[in-house]
């Protein structure tokens, strides 16, 4: 009797897409130590204390963007634009994209920036310099050019796109993903509506016309997750403490200096209990902020104010406020936190540029437009959009904390000291 061969795939249950397939070569990614990792760092930081379900993680995220981002390459196959190793290579920058998250996932990202560094950086020397580009040549792919697709560098921009950006499978799956796990509506919507419209028009990612409406409703679904989860107080609050623990301790314990071999233990538990429990000199403010965090003592927030411009607010000195709340209050500058926080209402494309626009594609009705396959291809301005156009720009929000302790004479200095932001 002839043995069955082997089995070149799994089908993986995920509660957001259903069953995930992944095969042999992602397979390999997926077990190899430095992706397993992802699966003890939590994909919202520290929402889970005000989110108690949210416990996900980036490695059941990673699955999820290359789910979407293969039904999008599905898409663009029964169009005639994409061809199945283009497909496979797709899949794996799509898996691999968050492979350089550190502990906390974005909330490292605001420790990293200190040494003008990023999530994708570190991405890319996983890939390039790890075990994980020697699966990848061992398949067949080139590691460089999965490096340029995963992290927005592809001259196939279309790619790109369907990775990060306006368009992404990275937000579709975050959008569903984190509302299913916090149990915040607003972050359900429908992106197969979207999926299915996909285009391309020269090497640019597009949907069809009929397809605007479920784009507004996405970007309306992610203006109010922001809002309701990644933005909210109390979430930020503990992310507030945990960011000054690490900056504080980065120097002695190098978090943003690691080498590879270090890797997979630079995940949310280890260094947490790391700064919690250390007993190096000059340390003691950030083992007390940690332990707070694991105990939830979190701080309170005693002023609020929540600034949507055209513009990414500048010229908040953080450490200027909080100098002058201290004086005005007699509070301890330690005592007070002050947290700007910034993102763009529209995610930024792939280039790391503000979108401006989205290329939109309708049935040819005899105009001069460019066509392509009896379509016109129109590049729509996102103040074309009313309600998108109402919310674009930057999401500013200023904030400040302080102990309970302290709550009442921090807010009365803040009032007055804040009195003229607007």
């Amino acid at each position: 009797m002839t043995a069955a061969p082997a089995k070149k795939y799994l089908d993986i249950i995920d509660p957001i897409h259903g069953y995930i397939r992944v095969f042999d070569r992602e397979i390999a990614v997926i077990d190899h130590p430095l992706f397993q990792r992802l699966r003890r760092i939590r994909q919202l930081s520290g929402a889970h204390l005000t989110y108690p379900s949210a416990q996900h993680t980036r490695f059941e995220h990673s699955l999820g963007v290359m789910h979407i981002a293969s039904q999008a390459g599905h898409m663009l196959m029964d169009k005639g634009i994409m061809d199945p190793d283009r497909l496979a290579l797709l899949r794996l920058a799509a898996l691999l994209h968050d492979i350089g998250h550190g502990p906390f996932s974005h909330l490292f990202e605001e420790i990293l920036h200190l040494s003008h560094s990023s999530h994708e950086q570190f991405g890319k020397r996983l890939i390039l310099e790890s075990e994980i580009g020697d699966i990848l040549s061992k398949y067949g792919f080139d590691k460089r050019v999965v490096v340029d697709v995963a992290f927005g560098t592809s001259g196939h921009q279309y790619m790109n796109q369907i990775i990060s950006g306006a368009l992404s499978a990275d937000m579709m799956d975050y959008l569903r993903r984190d509302s299913y796990f916090t149990g915040a509506q607003m972050g359900r919507t429908e992106h197969q509506r979207i999926l299915q419209s996909f285009d391309v028009h020269r090497r640019e990612l597009a949907i069809e016309r009929s397809a605007l409406y479920s784009f507004e409703s996405m970007m309306h679904a992610r203006y109010q997750m922001f809002k309701a989860v990644y933005f909210h107080r109390t979430v930020r609050a503990a992310e507030v403490m945990l960011l000054e623990a690490l900056r504080i301790s980065d120097a002695e314990f190098g978090f943003t200096t690691f080498d590879l071999d270090d890797m997979p233990n630079l995940t949310d538990e280890p260094v947490l209990s790391m700064m919690a429990t250390t007993d190096v000199p000059g340390l003691a403010r950030a083992k007390s902020l940690a332990v707070d965090y694991q105990k939830r003592r979190l701080l309170k927030c005693v002023f609020e104010r929540i600034i949507t411009s055209r513009r990414k607010l500048q010229g908040i000195k953080t450490d200027v406020l909080r100098s002058a709340i201290s004086d005005a209050s007699g509070v301890p500058e330690s005592a007070i936190f002050v947290d700007s926080s910034a993102t763009p209402s529209i995610p930024l494309a792939p280039s790391k540029s503000e979108s401006s626009h989205i290329l939109v594609v309708s049935p040819r009705s005899g105009g001069g437009r460019r066509r392509r396959r009896g379509k016109e291809a129109e590049r729509m301005p996102i103040s074309a959009i009313p309600s998108v156009h109402a919310i674009s720009g930057f999401m500013n929000i200023l904030r400040v904390y302080t102990t309970s302790r302290y709550r009442n004479k921090v807010e009365i200095a803040t009032r007055t000291t804040l009195d003229d932001i607007s």
